[in-house]
């Protein structure tokens, strides 16, 4: 061959565009895509919306496919988060006034502090928390975690704050109108600390804000437990 014929040669190969792959994709190559979109959506996508993404980025495989591989290898939508009710208000024990009357700004620490219940989602069921924060700085000072939400469960986070902080007597210790905080168990520990019990009143949001706060700051700050 000529040098002249072998360069025309290369030139028309390097023309020609690379042939796409051809043919249906193997099970193991599927499983890796399924796999993929159900880690990025962290375990919240079944086979319907893993399908949908899938068939947006390109990837040409059927519905039916899709589930039954899917059901062979384990492969599910995490169930949504069920709603746990962590105020049991309907009970005959005795309700606290409301000594805090709304001022949520207290002028110095240790003055008032507000507690609350709330709950996260394990593999092995619910585990609950209950927190207890000191308003002026908003820091929590005293935690308690439990399988149950008996009064333990917050009179353990109340003794952890107390031995923390060692507050002088007169604190305002103010929470929701919860069986837990109205046991006599409870109202026993408070009394022992020179605390007086404060309780939000029924059904009303505004009251309700500084603890329902608690759960929001341990729920979206988790490093604010550690804060003293």
């Amino acid at each position: 061959m000529s040098a002249s014929g072998y360069f025309e040669h290369v030139a028309y190969r390097g023309s020609k565009a690379p042939s796409k792959p051809s043919g249906r994709l193997s099970d193991e190559a599927v499983l890796a895509h399924i796999k993929a979109s159900h880690a990025g959506s962290k375990g919240e996508y079944g086979w319907p919306r893993i399908w949908k993404e899938l068939v947006t980025k390109g990837v040409r495989v059927g519905k039916d496919r899709i589930q039954k591989l899917m059901k062979l290898h384990g492969i599910k939508a995490r169930g949504k988060r069920k709603y746990v009710v962590t105020t049991d208000s309907k009970h005959n024990l005795p309700i606290a006034p409301n000594l805090l009357d709304r001022n949520f700004q207290p002028e110095q620490p240790n003055a008032v502090w507000t507690g609350d219940i709330t709950y996260i989602p394990t593999d092995e069921g619910w585990l609950y928390l209950a927190a207890v924060i000191d308003l002026h700085s908003r820091h929590v000072v005293g935690w308690s975690m439990a399988p149950h939400m008996q009064t333990s469960l917050v009179a353990d986070a109340l003794r952890m704050a107390w031995f923390r902080r060692h507050p002088g007597p007169g604190l305002i210790f103010h929470s929701d109108r919860g069986s837990q905080y109205c046991s006599q168990e409870f109202q026993a520990v408070l009394t022992g600390y020179g605390m007086r019990s404060s309780m939000s009143d029924r059904d009303n949001y505004w009251d309700n804000a500084p603890h329902r706060e608690s759960v929001g700051l341990i729920e979206s700050r988790p490093a604010a437990w550690m804060q003293v």
